[in-house]
């Protein structure tokens, strides 16, 4: 699904699961390269997957970076990130295979709409990956660009700066 034109973007970071907490390497949301269409297809494959907390996937957001791991050719590369539109960007109604909503009521802190997150088989084109540190070219070779550890810390630091 391409990025919406002229459009403002309002954007989430969904990396918390239901079921795991933001325990990074016990994830379950899916990003698997499809060759054929240069496409990876993003999927909530349990209950427990369904991304948990985002700020502002409640109400607002038209965006978000979704942490999934990265599976191409059936092997497993690790937990990436990967732009991904979850409303329309005119309407706020959710995009195809988007479901989503608010949780409610937040004990002195109910000014901030987070959510829910699940993706059904969700398409991006595959420069919606963000590749600074790794990259899948079309045939699908991954490639490191850089120090492993600078994965997990890009998350650290994003984290801090929310908080």
């Amino acid at each position: 699904m391409p990025l919406c034109q002229n459009a403002r973007i309002l954007g989430a970071y969904a990396q918390t699961e239901l079921g795991h907490g933001s325990d990074v390497s016990s994830l379950e949301t899916t990003a698997t390269f499809d060759k054929a269409s240069d496409e990876f297809v993003i999927h909530t494959p349990t209950m427990t997957a369904i991304k948990w907390w985002p700020g502002d996937v409640g109400i607002h957001c038209t965006h978000t970076i979704v942490f999934a791991n990265l599976i191409i050719d059936g092997n497993k590369y690790g937990v990436m990130p990967f732009l991904c539109q979850i409303r329309d960007c005119d309407t706020f109604m959710p995009c195809t295979g988007i479901k989503l909503g608010d949780m409610g009521p937040k004990l002195g802190y109910n000014s901030k709409n987070n959510g829910w997150l699940s993706f059904d088989n969700v398409r991006i084109p595959r420069e919606q990956m963000l590749m600074k540190y790794v990259s899948v070219d079309r045939e699908g070779n991954f490639q490191i660009e850089g120090d492993t550890r600078v994965l997990y810390s890009v998350m650290m630091d994003i984290r801090v700066q929310l908080i």
